[in-house]
């Protein structure tokens, strides 16, 4: 059973907990599904114009996917409702102030944030700041 998330703000930014992932991460845009495997990649989000799929770039390499970013994702750990007001402008906000750009995506648990690889210690240092 899905139990539901925390929607009051000021818990949510106190609590967020940031957490950095190992690796890189890509946006990669393909025609459909065929020949890839959905246990490979974190997300793929069916837009009007193809497929957009995020995954580690050592497997876009592998299946020789091209990509123009490269990032690296960070996870605020507590468990948001899709319903909470403010977070993403929240942390979006204090990420925007130190030139960094974020790109989010909303889970059912958690709020996933993709920023530049050279802007993820920054970005960590900055939603730690913004939680204390």
């Amino acid at each position: 059973m899905h139990m539901p998330g925390e929607k009051n703000l000021n818990l949510l930014i106190k609590s967020m907990k940031p957490r950095l992932h190992p690796g890189q991460y890509v946006f990669c845009t393909v025609q459909d599904l065929h020949g890839i495997h959905l246990e490979e990649i974190i997300l793929y989000f069916k837009e009007e114009e193809a497929i957009t799929i995020i995954l580690g770039k050592e497997t876009a390499d592998r299946w020789h996917l091209p990509y123009s970013f490269i990032s690296r994702w960070i996870t605020l750990t507590v468990h948001s409702s899709l319903e909470a007001v403010g977070l993403t402008a929240a942390f979006s906000s204090a990420l925007s102030k130190k030139d960094i750009s974020c790109n989010v995506v909303a889970a059912n648990y958690h709020d996933h944030i993709f920023v530049g690889e050279k802007d993820a210690e920054k970005a960590m240092s900055v939603l730690l700041e913004l939680s204390n």
